[in-house]
């Protein structure tokens, strides 16, 4: 079955749950023939272009001869159609060719991308996150050289932070960079699982690299960015940055996850030396998000599979949807995708806001619960095709290999959990997480006892986190970081139906309430548990 965008579940989770058009002020030409035309036509590039390609790509991958990567077959040709679309460019800024439009808009349009061909759309979301550094920390020079091209879709961007002997723990990485007299520096060392860091849909690729400059403190104190061109420059010369591998992976297979080798290469710091984190976190954070839609765009698509199977597969003399179980996956898969997806639009349009407390807040939950829920989803999805699922032929596996990565990709969900607890809620001692469960609250009203149970749980949680001690609190920070993406699931659900609900909608939150949210304060237990209950003793071998 091809993907088809599913347009109005995304606008009543945009407009409806996420409060789009909270930013009339701020994109006063925005309207909602605009909307709808954005929405369409990206919807109509994804199942028109890039769906074709899914199967095809993950069969064919991607080949690596004498340093260069080649792209599986169409991959060129969709590129193509992506870049002269326009598309990189919706959010960016319009001093650099952007269209200025919202970011909760674009995430929108991106997790269109991510259903049709999520090898594909790792592509430009990693652009995204370069182009967001060089805004936010790049001198003007640089600004004006690497923008332009990358905000076009002319050339692209990475992000080079892992190394084979520091994967989370950045402050362990080595790669070094020595200053020269032009004022630019030799970056020496190796960087793996670098998503696209070679290709051959676009002509130069800007790498963002994390390295230790001479003498730098120890840590991550001492840690810089640099901007690494695959061509220098200068002259357009070949840098001394080449590609001595591609990985072996479970899925996305036509995405190249390369690793590079830098042998005194050219490059250019960004921002300011031993401030490299800062400019790390704002691609992070803007990588974070787009993986949480990531995982939802993963999940749609294969709930849109696994329904149609379900419509035509007869089993026992009569289709399986008419099976109680059948349609209780289907449901799970279509509430889940709905409330992650919510959370995932309400954290753009918190960033497009400036309300930068609720989008730090809302972040690690968007991020862990729209990835676990491409994780679960897909699974169920296996499960609705019964054996056909397991098989490659059957199509449903793809998408299970694919989102698979999403959970680990930029700080995993457990890391998260530690952020949420750790960076957010001690950060200010609870209190844009009290704004949060205050407002829970007055949404709750008298009419959903189960979601006012779990606001209730919430704060019970809550206190305990912020009281209880560190290995404590860790112990039981995930099951927190799920409770929250419980109940701020449900409160989106709850205002999107007060805005604007059909029928359909309505049975979305009502089986949402009924099976997901009611288990929310069971998570207590789990959150309570305590590092007494995890000591390393249990588990020697």
């Amino acid at each position: 079955m091809p993907y088809a965008a599913p347009i109005a579940d995304m606008r009543f989770a945009l407009e409806a749950c996420a409060d789009f058009w909270s930013l009339r002020q701020r994109f006063p030409d925005l309207d909602e023939d605009t909307l709808a035309a954005i929405l369409e036509g990206a919807g109509a590039l994804a199942g028109e272009t890039l769906a074709p390609l899914n199967r095809s790509g993950d069969q064919a991958g991607v080949t690596l001869k004498e340093g260069v990567v080649t792209a599986a077959p169409g991959f060129q040709e969709a590129y193509n159609a992506f870049k002269d679309g326009g598309w990189q460019a919706l959010a960016a800024d319009p001093a650099y060719g952007g269209q200025g439009l919202p970011r909760s808009l674009a995430l929108a349009v991106m997790e269109t991308f991510h259903s049709a061909n999520m090898s594909f759309a790792l592509l430009p979301m990693l652009t995204l996150g370069a182009i967001e550094a060089i805004e936010q920390h790049g001198a003007t020079d640089q600004k004006a050289l690497y923008l332009e091209k990358l905000v076009s879709g002319e050339w692209s961007g990475t992000m080079n932070l892992t190394e084979p002997q520091a994967g989370s723990d950045l402050g362990a990485l080595t790669t070094k960079a020595v200053p020269q007299a032009d004022g630019s520096y030799a970056i020496t060392g190796q960087k793996i699982f670098i998503t696209w860091g070679e290709h051959d849909l676009a002509p130069n690729i800007i790498h963002l690299v994390l390295a230790r400059i001479e003498g730098a403190p120890a840590g991550s104190k001492g840690i810089s960015m640099f901007i690494v061109p695959k061509f220098r420059d200068s002259d357009g010369s070949r840098n001394a940055v080449r590609c001595i591998g591609v990985e072996e992976k479970m899925g996305i297979h036509a995405s190249p996850t390369c690793t590079l080798a830098y042998e005194g290469a050219t490059g250019w710091l960004i921002g300011e030396e031993n401030r490299g984190l800062a400019a790390m976190f704002t691609m992070m954070n803007a990588a974070r998000l787009n993986v949480g839609m990531e995982g939802v765009g993963v999940a749609e698509a294969a709930y849109q599979k696994a329904l149609a199977y379900a419509k035509e597969r007869k089993q026992g003399g009569a289709l399986i949807i008419e099976h109680p179980d059948v349609r209780r996956m289907l449901m799970t898969m279509r509430a889940k995708i709905q409330a992650a997806r919510a959370i995932c639009y309400a954290t753009a349009v918190a960033a497009d806001r400036g309300d930068k407390a609720r989008e730090d807040l809302l972040t690690p939950l968007a991020k862990a619960c729209g990835t676990d829920v491409g994780v679960e989803v897909t699974s169920l999805g296996v499960q609705v095709h019964g054996g056909m699922g397991f098989v490659e032929e059957g199509g449903a596996a793809q998408f299970y290999r694919d989102a698979r990565i999403a959970p680990i990709y930029e700080g995993t969900n457990g890391i998260q959990a530690i952020d949420l607890y750790g960076r957010k809620l001690l950060g200010d001692r609870g209190e844009a997480m009290g704004v949060l469960i205050a407002e829970a609250r007055q949404t709750a009203g008298s009419h959903h006892p189960k979601f006012a149970a779990a606001v209730d749980a919430l704060e019970e949680a809550t206190a305990y986190m912020l009281s209880a001690a560190r290995e404590d609190a860790l112990a039981g920070a995930y099951a927190y970081l799920q409770l929250a993406g419980d109940v701020v699931g449900a409160m989106l659900l709850i205002q999107g139906g007060a805005r604007d609900s059909t029928a359909e909608q309505a049975a979305v939150l009502r089986f949402y309430a009924r099976t997901i949210l009611a288990r929310a304060p069971s998570r207590m237990a789990e959150i309570k548990l305590g590092a007494a209950a995890l000591t390393s003793e249990d588990f020697a071998g």
